[in-house]
């Protein structure tokens, strides 16, 4: 997983609507996840987009005394079967060098070496390299020969390697001189016009080689990666982008003040966001005091954004209550205050529940209340159900807050029965209305069925009836289908 996929999907996850559409009158909800967060923290971040099996150039000189050969190598490359593969392409290229397939033989013979990973063949992957800039100087120029040397000499240096990784080392700092391996393997060239990479681009060599990083031990890497963020040239956007996630993960007594740095100073808002959310995975008193800085300072509002959701991953103890506090500012952006209430009710614990019952007491505005409604149903176990019923309950509420609280206590747990026995005690009509979807979100229960079934045949009002009958031919119920019948005919 790339760095950017990381981060479109958290964004994805924060941005995803929860609702259920035939509706129009259940909550709309709209946060990230910490379990889908956690999956994603979990995924390999090393694992990049050439590490997966690449496909060989289609067969295009028919008539060449090397085709059947090469069609037979490529063939072996794309199911996986590596050793084959580079047995066949070094064929071509020792028995065929006028072979108009020669040259992509030998780059293709090294990546199959490569991905075979043996350090043996490893080794001979870096010296085939070396032949194809020798041999075949316009193919590899044309190739990905240049980043395939570094990610070779990336798997020696974590074998220990020392000539790679001194070449490594030197790649990531950006030297005009890439060390004596990579040098005779594949000439240094400054980068063409219009070649800066992204944080995503694993085919250039400069990213390949700060990827090379993260298995390199933090003595060695960190002072290279501060100067990669210390860079401020055209082309250093995409490599400060990548940078600043691989500083996240050394885990040094300096790592929380250099991303703070990064968050305060450098001139890429992306990259000052990266630096703020990776403290979410430091921990610690001093990335809590850093976080909360960021909100009491004020100024951008993603970064902000970034440091509610930082500290709402911490496990230092003060984190909650900076939280807490935060939601409570009236100063503060309405939008911002949603987060701070979405995440507290995200961490289950008696301060939490009591504070959103206390604070929800105290709110004038619709939404953030709503937030609350929302923030307290995911708290289950905690008498939070009884609690929006009565909220649901409240004729003195705001009936669109009533309809959302009295949805969200018939997905926390009360009993379909008590459900049930509201429909004619509702004075309101749109009341009503929602307890028929909330009885439509509970159609396993024969309960709920059995309501819809009376609301089908005896209500007063036509719109409702029909709306009973919308839903059970939405139930999985056997009973439905000759319910249905018996309408039809009636």
């Amino acid at each position: 997983m790339t760095i950017k996929t990381f981060f479109t999907a958290a964004a994805m996850l924060s941005s995803a609507g929860f609702g259920l559409a035939q509706s129009g009158t259940a909550p709309d909800i709209s946060d990230t996840q910490p379990a889908a967060y956690a999956t994603l923290v979990a995924a390999d971040p090393a694992r990049s987009a050439g590490d997966t099996p690449e496909l060989a150039p289609a067969p295009w000189a028919l008539g060449d005394p090397a085709d059947s050969l090469y069609r037979i190598a490529r063939e072996a490359l794309s199911r996986g079967d590596y050793k084959r593969a580079a047995e066949v392409f070094h064929r071509i290229s020792e028995r065929y060098p006028q072979s108009a397939y020669a040259g992509q033989a030998l780059y293709y013979e090294a990546f199959a070496l490569y991905r075979s990973g043996e350090s043996d063949d490893l080794e001979t992957a870096l010296e085939r390299l070396k032949s194809l800039t020798r041999r075949y100087p316009s193919v590899a120029r044309g190739s990905d020969a240049r980043s395939l040397v570094t990610r070779v000499c990336g798997e020696l240096a974590k074998r220990g390697d020392e000539d790679c990784t001194a070449s490594i080392l030197e790649r990531a700092e950006g030297t005009r001189e890439a060390g004596e391996r990579e040098r005779v393997a594949i000439r240094d060239r400054a980068p063409a016009a219009g070649s800066c990479p992204s944080e995503d681009d694993d085919n250039d060599d400069r990213i390949a080689a700060l990827n090379a990083l993260l298995q390199m031990d933090a003595d060695r890497a960190m002072p290279i990666l501060e100067k990669v963020l210390a860079r401020r040239d055209a082309c250093s956007v995409g490599l400060r982008r990548k940078a600043v996630f691989l500083v996240s993960q050394k885990r040094t007594e300096r790592t929380a003040d250099i991303l703070m740095s990064i968050a305060r100073n450098d001139p890429d808002g992306e990259v000052r966001e990266q630096a703020v959310f990776w403290l979410s995975q430091v921990g610690g008193a001093r990335a809590t005091d850093l976080l909360e800085g960021i909100l009491k300072g004020g100024g951008d509002v993603n970064l902000r954004d970034k440091a509610l959701f930082a500290l709402s991953q911490q496990r230092e103890g003060r984190a909650p209550q900076i939280l807490r506090d935060y939601a409570l500012r009236e100063s503060e952006p309405a939008e911002l205050r949603e987060k701070a209430i979405f995440w507290l009710g995200q961490r289950r614990n008696p301060e939490n529940t009591a504070f959103l019952r206390a604070l929800y007491a105290r709110l004038t505005d619709v939404d953030l209340r709503e937030k609350v409604l929302f923030s307290l149903s995911q708290q289950k176990g905690a008498g939070n159900d009884r609690w929006l019923l009565d909220i649901a309950l409240n004729p003195r509420e705001n009936e669109e807050l009533r309809k959302k609280a009295l949805f969200w206590a018939g997905q926390s747990g009360v009993e379909i029965a008590e459900l049930v026995r509201l429909y004619d005690r509702m004075e309101s009509g749109e009341m009503k209305d929602q307890l028929i979807f909330v009885y439509s979100q509970r159609t396993r229960e024969s309960a709920a069925v059995d309501k819809l079934f009376a609301i089908a045949r005896t209500d007063r009002d036509p719109e409702r009836r029909k709306k009973a009958i919308f839903w059970l031919g939405q139930s999985r119920d056997p009973r439905v289908q000759q319910f249905l019948m018996d309408l039809i005919n009636k």
